[in-house]
């Protein structure tokens, strides 16, 4: 090796490999060396890495030998973390020597995630007295709080003199989301740092002064949306991109992409703005605010494939009247506000949310849903979100950088084609032809497989003997063959349910029936739920959503994984049918490009909770007979991890024993 030449990659992953205590695998091997040639011709990779293959490392190896700023974008807390304080850190201690050089590394998150000091020293501006927030710590100068939120406010302000971030995932125990409203600033609300007293201490402002700096910036999916959609940039400029957890991407770049209008907001926004403008500007806010009102009151859930003439009216009354408060914003002062520039950058945020999601639904755009939703403790919101992100994506995401997404669940049905579809990339094997306006650009995929023999370690069963599951009513059968199955297993059972009411019933039959702890989410925090049920074999633990994609329990205590029915989207969601409708009208399956392949998507990252290391066995239970029966059944198999397949129901009654009984064994 030359002194110019850089180290060969295999002994920059076997260096980083033994510097975290792990060992080489050929799926992890294969990775680094597809990302490596991604990074080094500026392409496209969709890379498939199993539970155990090491991917972290399989990116960041070659991110690290590239030389040249990466953004890597995760879904999650627990993988940022993960990274920041202990994978970087490690694998840069590694490569040192080899590299002769120390790659700096930070991490970076949208300004609300930071504790801002304006607002921690100066209070919330006190036209939020109306809402109950004012004087809440008004500057900390009353009698020791006594409320839960009082206390956790003067305990952010010691954290203020500690902390060195500012970001709120360091503080703990955490604090409610109203808590840290008080003390935190969205991008729009926020001063700047050269107009605020305490720019030069600002946490947001260190945060992005770090990542310039730094040669691996660590972010999420909703900055790395907003970054790519809004056109201001928040990233620093970068040539390549990593994005993990990449089966998350589209949904959460289209909760960025999307628009909400509630009474409540509305008339928030009115009241940061009365103080601020003309009376005649004032008094035509708060009067579309009140028509508006009105009628959301009357809103029934469901998609709007028109816009109503009178919504269309008080809508347009809303987005003209908020122009004008924008305007008046901007050209008027009152001295007799106490620190105005705060509370005028406030309202001004609020307004032109109001008028930018107005003026987006009454444009009433092709390419966008709108729908009204009804909450139990909020009321009424009419919503508004793309029917698709992929052109966003391919125009966006994929220009003028070398992107790698990478995941444990991107081949749904045996193929990258779905998952491609979604974020703007042709299907596998077919690219657009050179010079093709718009063509989708050139990418490959790769799996690498897992270092867990599933076929050999899991079983997956399906209970074709069940009753097809209806939209209502409740599945004694399914209770029945449920609770046989969890007492089989001794415990040791993640049960999960396609709707937080089918887990609430099947925990409270359970606990009627069986004698074993059944944990139930909602009843306690999930962190504090999935720690007990690791430590105790004989556990339960029932739950709906977060739970598919957000427990790792390696070991005996969750040998069962059950899942209640194949989690279609609901039938009435006005987002996924109407993306199903399109796909219809171009001349494709709607179902299968959409329902089944978001149901693909749950159950395999369901199914993945059950082999988490070497040593691990188990049964994935599917009580719903259509995997088995239905034409898209096999599609569905096909997602999930490659284990044993069964419909024997008495096979699997003496498998769930035997395991049992073994890990009892080994627990004696």
């Amino acid at each position: 090796m030359t002194a110019s030449s850089p180290p060969p990659l295999a002994d920059l992953l076997h260096a980083a490999v033994t510097a975290v205590g792990g060992t080489e695998r050929p799926g992890q091997v294969a990775m680094a060396e597809a990302v490596a040639e991604a990074i080094g011709d500026n392409s496209h990779l969709l890379a498939q890495a199993g539970t155990g293959t090491g991917k972290s490392l399989g990116y960041l190896v070659p991110a690290l030998a590239h030389g040249e700023r990466v953004v890597i974008a995760t879904a999650t807390l627990a993988l940022q973390r993960q990274l920041v304080e202990r994978d970087l850190p490690r694998t840069v201690d590694a490569l040192h020597p080899l590299l002769r050089r120390r790659p700096e590394f930070a991490m970076l998150k949208g300004r609300s995630n930071y504790l801002c000091l304006h607002r921690l020293h100066e209070g919330v501006p006190q036209e939020d007295a109306e809402s109950g927030e004012a004087g809440l710590f008004d500057p900390f100068e009353a009698a020791e709080p006594t409320s839960k939120l009082g206390k956790d406010l003067l305990r952010m302000r010691d954290w203020a003199d500690e902390t060195e971030t500012g970001d709120r995932d360091d503080l703990t125990p955490g604090v409610s989301d109203r808590a840290w409203s008080q003390v935190s600033v969205s991008s729009r609300e926020c001063l700047g740092a050269s107009k605020c007293a305490y720019g030069a201490e600002c946490f947001a402002e260190a945060a992005r002064e770090r990542a310039k700096l730094a040669e691996v910036v660590v972010t999420n999916h909703a900055l790395l949306a907003i970054d790519a959609i809004e056109g201001a940039p928040v990233l620093p400029s970068h040539e390549v991109l990593i994005v993990d957890e990449a089966h998350e991407l589209v949904s959460r770049v289209t909760g960025v992409a999307s628009g909400e209008l509630t009474p409540g907001q509305v008339n928030r926004a009115v009241r940061r703005a009365a103080k601020l403008v003309n009376e005649k500007a004032a008094d035509a806010l708060q009067t579309a605010a009140e028509t508006f009102e009105r009628l959301m009151e009357l809103a029934l859930p469901g998609r709007l494939e028109g816009i109503p003439e009178d919504l269309g009216y008080a809508l347009m009354a809303l987005r003209d009247a908020s122009r004008t408060v924008i305007s008046a914003l901007g050209a008027t002062r009152d001295a007799s506000v106490q620190d105005e520039d705060a509370v005028r950058k406030q309202a001004l945020a609020s307004v032109e949310n109001i008028h930018q999601v107005a003026e987006r639904i009454v444009d009433s755009s092709e390419y966008d849903v709108v729908w009204y939703e009804r909450h139990d403790r909020f009321g009424a919101s009419l919503r508004v979100a793309p029917l698709s992100v992929s052109g966003l994506l391919r125009e966006k995401l994929f220009e003028d950088r070398s992107v790698v997404l990478t995941s444990a669940t991107l081949k749904l049905g045996g193929d990258f084609n779905g998952v491609a579809a979604s974020l703007g990339l042709s299907p596998e094997g077919v690219q657009g032809a050179d010079g093709e306006e718009d063509a989708p650009p050139p990418w490959k995929g790769l799996d690498v497989g897992s270092p867990f023999d599933y076929s050999k370690q899991g079983i997956l069963y399906v209970a074709k003997h069940l009753a097809q599951p209806g939209r209502e009513g409740s599945r004694s059968d399914m209770l029945d063959e449920l609770a046989e199955l969890v007492e089989a297993a001794g415990g040791r059972t993640l049960g999960l349910f396609s709707s937080m009411r089918a887990a609430q019933a099947a925990a409270e039959e359970l606990r009627g029936r069986l004698d074993m702890p059944i944990l139930l989410q909602g009843e306690e925090t999930l962190g504090e739920l999935i720690r007990t049920f690791a430590a105790d074999a004989r556990t339960c633990l029932f739950g709906t959503l977060s739970l598919w994609q957000g427990v790792d329990v390696p070991g005996p205590n969750c040998q069962l994984v059950v899942m209640d029915r194949v989690p279609f989207p609901r039938p009435d969601d006005p987002l996924m049918s109407a993306r199903q409708k399109a796909v219809e009208e171009a001349g494709g399956n709607g179902f299968m490009a959409v329902a089944a392949t978001h149901a693909a998507l749950l159950m395999a990252q369901g199914a993945g909770r059950l082999v988490r290391a070497s040593g691990d066995r188990g049964v994935v239970a599917v009580l719903d007979p259509r995997v088995e029966r239905a034409r898209y059944g096999s599609f569905l198999r096909k997602s999930m991890p490659d284990f044993w397949y069964t419909t024997d129901r008495n096979q699997v009654r003496r498998s769930l024993a035997a395991i049992d009984a073994v890990a009892k064994k080994a627990q004696a």
